[in-house]
């Protein structure tokens, strides 16, 4: 019964450690995850600022794992370059190091149950109150409570008598394939929980116990680098080449590293031990761990240039196909480091794309009104019904990308921002609706050969600038907080376009009325109406502006 017992206590353990990691970097990506990815998604091209970049992010967030899916999210979605994103990967990796420091100074040093118990109890005490932001830093606290539960549990699991753990030393004896043995369970243990955080602090435990000697410690902490590239991986299947490349250069990095440290590992071991002034080996541990990060940031950092051009061997480039299929690929790894707001990121930026391929339709579109001939039918009909096709896939993926964010954990205030996203795609997708059909009554008139007068058609070009004036706005505007001038500005455009097509309807009726083509009349005034509905469809969206915060 003990050692069932000890297995339960194991069990459990593991799982409050694995869940308060996860409750208290959640808690804190609700609270401020937005502005940290949003800061993340505008870095410059410097790779030492994006280094420092994800090294603050991930001690905050204490998981390199979802700093990493968060820069491939990124690249995939065209915010981040593969350069800019090598230095925020090497800071990742350095900042992880923050949680075997925190095991080390704090998880021994005192009865951590003791405090565990009650930053749990205030945690959840601040989940009661009403506002988001005290729930999202009660959990974040709460998560801090059960990560020390965790390890309080862990610490009792490992304290057995050395005679019960003789296979333990056998394996430790057997040379350097007790090293490498070590190191294969370090990789795949941290695969299989998708936390070398996690992994090293049971590392920690176990060597402060004096289940395992400092030399497999420093073996299975090498390891557990290699197996904490896992979601990098899994983040990359699917993605955009680049964001592939990325992927690649986080497991080059790890696997890079700890090849090396294994060359020279009793050199490296003995260095990191002289480097730490307490002879407390979870201390020892951390050091390692830091100090194996850091170098190999400094050995690696000056060649990011040429990492990135060994990857671009490694993966060939994504073969342009231009708006035939358009795909895109809700990215979740399955262990919680997804954020809406990362999400709702990627959801931006494809609407800005949106935004591009309907007013690349326009000034195709405007082309007809001034070329009124067969160049035009030959050179844009075609382009036109492949955009608007592409706008139909468009508007159908991103629902359902926008309906599997809405199933997520969100606020109220990110809900709101997910329901104005589905407007304003389906507004663009009937604005590309809008721009077919006018142009194919422009197609019908060039193969009918209708005539229209010099002056109708001068009359009808200031008509269309409007319109265009207006997509143009919305198109410099799409995503963006528009501010009570600039929705002034939009509203005197809307009614600028309903009085001229008034003045255009009054027009046709005026010419119909003397006797002019019938045909070519009602045709004249389709265009009209086509033209104002993509003006109040765009009228929309700046309303749907105005509401984003």
């Amino acid at each position: 019964m003990t050692l069932v017992n000890s297995i339960l206590l194991f069990i459990g353990s593991l799982g409050e450690l694995l869940y308060g990691m996860h409750l208290m970097s959640d808690g804190v990506q609700k609270s401020a995850g937005e502005k940290l990815q949003r800061a993340l998604a505008k870095l410059t091209g410097n790779p030492f600022i994006g280094l420092i970049t994800g090294l603050l992010i991930t001690m905050i967030i204490q998981s390199s794992g979802a700093t990493t899916v968060m820069v491939i999210s990124f690249i995939n979605a065209g915010l981040l370059t593969l350069t800019q994103s090598v230095g925020v990967i090497f800071g990742a990796n350095i900042g992880t190091t923050i949680t075997a420091w925190i095991v080390s100074l704090f998880g021994f040093n005192f009865k951590i149950s003791t405090f565990a118990l009650p930053i749990f109890g205030l945690g959840f005490f601040l989940t009661l109150i009403k506002d988001s932001r005290s729930k999202n830093i009660g959990e974040a606290i709460m998560g801090f409570g059960l990560l020390f539960l965790g390890l309080s549990g862990l610490s009792d699991v490992f304290t057995f008598d050395a005679e019960n753990l003789t296979f333990l030393s056998k394996i430790q004896s057997w040379g350097i394939f007790s090293i490498l043995i070590a190191v294969f369970v370090g990789i795949v243990i941290t695969a299989l929980m998708h936390s070398s955080s996690a992994f090293s602090a049971i590392v920690i435990t176990m060597a402060f116990n004096g289940i395992i000697t400092w030399e497999t410690a420093c073996a299975m902490t090498l390891g557990s680098n290699i197996g904490s590239t896992i979601d990098a991986i899994l983040a990359g299947f699917g993605s955009c080449a680049d964001a592939r490349r990325s992927a690649i250069i986080h497991v080059m990095f790890n696997v890079f590293g700890t090849i090396l440290a294994l060359l020279f590992f009793k050199p490296f071991i003995n260095f990191v031990s002289w480097l730490t002034p307490s002879n407390n080996i979870a201390i020892k541990l951390a050091m390692l761990h830091t100090v194996f990060k850091t170098l190999n940031t400094i050995l690696l950092f000056p060649f990011t240039n040429q990492l990135v051009s060994i990857t671009k061997v490694l993966i060939k480039d994504d073969k342009i196909d231009a708006l035939k299929t358009y795909n895109l690929e809700f990215i979740d790894t399955g262990f919680g480091k997804e954020s809406t707001a990362m999400h709702i990121i990627r959801i931006e930026k494809e609407i800005a794309d949106m935004s591009d391929v309907v007013s690349e339709m326009f000034d195709n579109l405007q082309i007809g009104f001034i070329n009124r001939d067969d160049t035009f039918v030959k050179n844009n009909m075609v382009v036109l019904a492949n955009q608007e096709e592409y706008c139909d896939q468009m508007h159908e993926k991103l629902e359902q990308y926008i309906v599997k964010c809405q199933q997520l954990s969100i606020t109220e205030s990110q809900r709101g921002s997910l329901s104005n996203m589905v407007q304003i795609v389906d507004e663009l997708e009937a604005m590309s609706d809008q721009c077919y059909s006018t142009a194919i009554l422009v197609e019908r008139s060039i193969k009918k050969s209708m005539v229209f007068p010099m002056d109708d058609m001068e009359q009808l070009l200031p008509y269309i600038e409007l319109a265009r004036q207006f997509m143009q706005f919305i198109h410099i505007n799409i995503n963006k907080h528009l501010e009570p001038e600039k929705q002034a500005f939009a509203q005197e455009l809307e009614e600028q376009i309903d009085e001229y097509r008034k003045k255009l309807k009054r027009l046709a009726r005026k010419r119909l009325e003397e006797g002019a083509d019938v045909k070519s009349e009602l045709l004249y005034l389709d265009l009209t109406r086509h033209i104002e509905k993509i003006g109040d469809h765009a009228f929309t969206i700046s309303e749907l502006l105005s509401q984003v915060r």
